[in-house]
């Protein structure tokens, strides 16, 4: 192997190594956006489970307050591109499950680019792996074999 050919797989493997960084980060946001997501519906369905709509808002560096929700039968949802609709409980619970669906499909797709990905990482790590082990043993002398007979017991 030589010199460019090992600098080429250094490059790929290093190009690869960025992507695989970006689906690790993508993987990360879309288990997010699913926690939310779960989250959310288990908000929603015990609004309407109780009689009393009392919450806890979080409103940002550790506080909160204790706020009443005049209308739990009705949710804003942000359905992308700052689309929001108004929908039923019901309705935004199971928009929810279907995002959720859809996040987890996605994120099994990127998964799987991963693996591909780090499989062909793996690929180019053990030709290099082999090139290093061809250049030294090239650059190493081979060892020399020296027939020395002592004759002293004449």
């Amino acid at each position: 192997m030589d010199q460019r050919e090992v600098e080429t797989l250094q490059y790929y493997l290093k190009e690869y190594g960025q992507q695989a960084e970006v689906f690790a980060g993508q993987l990360e946001l879309m288990e997010n956006g699913r926690m939310e997501a779960l989250a959310a519906i288990e908000a929603l369905e015990a609004l309407v489970a109780t009689d009393d709509s009392t919450v806890l808002l979080q409103i940002g560096g550790g506080a909160s307050l204790k706020a009443k929700i005049l209308e739990p039968e009705k949710v804003l949802l942000n359905i992308g591109s700052d689309v929001i609709v108004e929908k039923t409980n019901a309705d935004a619970v199971s928009y929810l499950k279907d995002r959720i669906t859809e996040m987890e499909a996605s994120q099994k797709k990127v998964a799987d680019a991963l693996d591909k990905l780090k499989g062909q990482m793996n690929e180019i790590a053990k030709r290099l792996e082999q090139g290093y082990r061809q250049a030294s043993a090239a650059e190493s002398p081979a060892p020399h074999r020296h027939n020395h007979e002592d004759n002293d017991e004449e």
